[in-house]
């Protein structure tokens, strides 16, 4: 077993909403009109050599540098001004610099939300916004959930609900914040015993469900065309256990983080065609979880269909 000692637990299905962007996301104040389309493909690479095993941070001497790739198509759709879908599902790819375990690849998760814009308000200098999204997601490929941390996701479904908050101004500054609440279900992995706090016979996990807080100070310029933001992401789960000593991490783990980064995003023309991202996530603090450095960028085409 000591050769699961320095391996941790890898965020769960947040690794696709919450350091996986997208030309929309599910906690932005961005919205289709009508009947037009956003395609996007994004990539991302994320990295850690350093990892919290419940509260304490440790090196990750066994296998070296862990390395997530991720390769994601997706499609934002307005249903009407104020109804959008977004669609999502992405490639991943895990390896280690050490160590004698294999890294997997393949596809993750699907997930469907639906975004709904609730009010636009003139106030002062700005408007006032509110918006909700919810999202479903399930794992559509047939990876090991308790393969750790080189599993592709948790393996389990999830059912979020999110309200966003914001404030944009005039002059293009924008000030916003979300909080969503995560349920996740059950994962069935390759064994029948394992230990949570005690002896669970059951070839079945639970996921801890989660609390997701996401701020941003962002500014819009060139007439809409260029998007600068400055976010923050705190992730908290509900419940779960810590990574035993001597021990390997297991979907159960309650996992932590708090996160900062940066989102730059430019449209060609502002209202269709060609656009590019680009965006870098710093893993600040944790629990049961790497120290990740994110950084990734993508291509986004929208167009209006009818």
């Amino acid at each position: 077993m000591k050769k699961y000692l320095q391996s941790i637990v890898l965020l769960t299905l947040f690794q696709l909403w919450f350091s996986t962007l997208q030309a929309q996301t599910p906690w932005d104040e961005v919205m289709m009109g009508k009947g037009e389309i956003c395609t996007a493909l994004i990539y991302e690479h994320s990295s850690w050599d350093q990892y919290w095993e419940g509260s304490y941070l440790r090196e990750n001497a066994n296998i070296g540098t862990f390395t997530r790739q991720m390769g994601m198509p997706m499609v934002a759709i307005g249903l009407t001004k104020k109804i959008n879908i977004i669609a999502s599902l992405p490639y991943i790819n895990t390896k280690a610099s050490g160590g004698t375990q294999a890294g997997q690849s393949g596809f993750q998760d699907l997930s469907v939300s639906v975004k709904v814009d609730w009010l636009q308000k003139q106030l002062g200098s700005g408007r006032l916004l509110f918006l909700t999204n919810a999202h479903v997601s399930t794992p559509v490929g047939n990876y090991l959930s308790d393969y750790m941390p080189f599993s592709l996701g948790a393996g389990a479904p999830e059912l979020g609900f999110r309200g966003i908050g914001g404030y944009k101004m005039d002059n293009g500054l924008v000030f916003r914040a979300s909080l969503a609440y995560l349920w996740r279900g059950q994962t069935e992995v390759e064994r029948d015993y394992y230990y949570e706090k005690g002896s669970v016979y059951s070839s079945f996990m639970n996921v801890p469900n989660a609390l997701n807080f996401h701020g941003a100070i962002g500014y819009w310029a060139f007439d809409n065309r260029l998007r600068m933001e400055a976010t923050y992401m705190n992730l908290n789960c509900l419940t779960g256990d810590d990574i035993r000593s001597y021990n390997r991490p297991q979907p159960t783990n309650k996992t932590e983080v708090s996160q900062v980064g940066a989102w730059v995003q430019y449209f060609i023309k502002s209202d269709q065609g060609f656009g590019a991202l680009a965006y870098f996530n710093q893993t600040l603090s944790g629990r049961n979880m790497g120290k990740a450095t994110t950084i990734g960028a993508g291509i986004t085409y929208q167009f209006k269909a009818y």
